[in-house]
């Protein structure tokens, strides 16, 4: 018996020596498909994408960065408040999706803000589209009405994924029963000093209907999702939203995170006064692995950005993007 078990083993090994060196590589049907994440397949810069294709296939305009085209739909036409604080599009109350071209394809990313209502009739359209749900997650606790974001992602022809991404669009308007932009577009009140708070974070911000946002770039990391590289403007970013006073500010956004600095930043952030509300992915297939986490926080501005700044610290090397 043991000698039979050898010789299996033996002529297995003799028949896998055989097949690479006939081939040059051992059977994907042995060695399991290739994860094409692992390589870079598309540099940046490398495809052109058809903008004038997505812009008729849609009926959307949107706005193109680097050879990518990002469409975004503010949701004018929800009431949200938290902590008696006015959630509006530029405090992170809006839906986009971002076409990324690779080759003769089109890579697309997307973030959907939904009702409770509007979820499980948007879930079906995104699935239906051939698309691929990659989270579902909250920005804010103790926000009225509720609201989630759901992450999508989705691989094909720039005529597919057009299609796609404006029957998943068409979707939250039939739900609703109407148009999530066509409301009024309402500003906040905003007397923060803008100088002070650059020069705490070191990065500059940009004003929108009374909210100043930082967005801040990872260049330290090459972010992969499919093998095709993420960039800030699709998504791959850090960011802080403010508005009210220099006694009594609110601030919210979004940590992008290795594996390693999730608890570094958890703990800084709670540990001055800034309340992590979400720990989530925006992805499935990325390489390196991403964290992403949703804070809040209301107080002096000051101390606040002093909080976040320590926290960013616990992340690699940010830029503006």
């Amino acid at each position: 018996m043991r000698t039979t078990i050898i010789l299996v083993i033996v002529m297995a090994a003799i028949w896998l020596q055989s097949c690479k060196s006939s081939s040059g590589s051992v059977p994907s049907s042995l060695t399991g498909p290739k994860n094409d994440s692992n390589t870079i397949i598309c540099l940046p810069g490398s495809s052109k994408l058809d903008i004038a294709a997505i812009e008729r296939i849609t009926g959307m305009k949107g706005a193109e960065k680097n050879g990518e085209y990002k469409i975004t739909i503010p949701q004018n036409d929800l009431q949200v408040v938290v902590d008696g604080f006015r959630i509006i599009p530029p405090m992170g109350l809006g839906s986009w999706a971002c076409f990324v071209p690779c080759r003769d394809s089109v890579m697309v990313m997307g973030d959907i803000v939904l009702t409770e209502t509007d979820l499980f009739a948007v879930q079906e359209e995104v699935i239906r589209q051939g698309f691929t749900v990659t989270g579902i997650h909250n920005h804010f606790v103790r926000n009225h009405p509720n609201v989630m974001y759901m992450h999508v992602d989705g691989k094909g022809s720039v005529t597919d994924m057009a299609k796609g991404v404006k029957a998943i669009f068409q979707r939250v308007k039939i739900v609703r029963g109407h148009d999530p932009k066509e409301g009024k577009a309402d500003s906040v009140t905003n007397t923060l000093s803008f100088a002070k708070l650059d020069a705490i974070l070191g990065q500059k911000g940009e004003l929108s209907k009374g909210v100043y946002k930082y967005t801040i770039g990872r260049p330290d990391v090459m972010l992969r999702e499919h093998g095709i590289p993420i960039s800030s403007f699709a998504g791959f970013n850090t960011w802080a939203a403010w508005q009210g006073s220099e006694d009594k500010a609110a601030v919210a956004g979004d940590f992008a995170m290795l594996e390693d600095e999730v608890e570094p930043v958890i703990n800084t952030l709670i540990k001055n006064g800034i309340e992590v509300v979400a720990v989530h992915n925006h992805m499935v297939h990325e390489k390196p692995h991403i964290f992403f986490l949703h804070y809040w926080g209301i107080g002096p501005a000051e101390k606040l950005a002093i909080g976040l700044k320590s926290a960013i610290a616990k992340t690699g090397k940010g830029k503006i993007h």
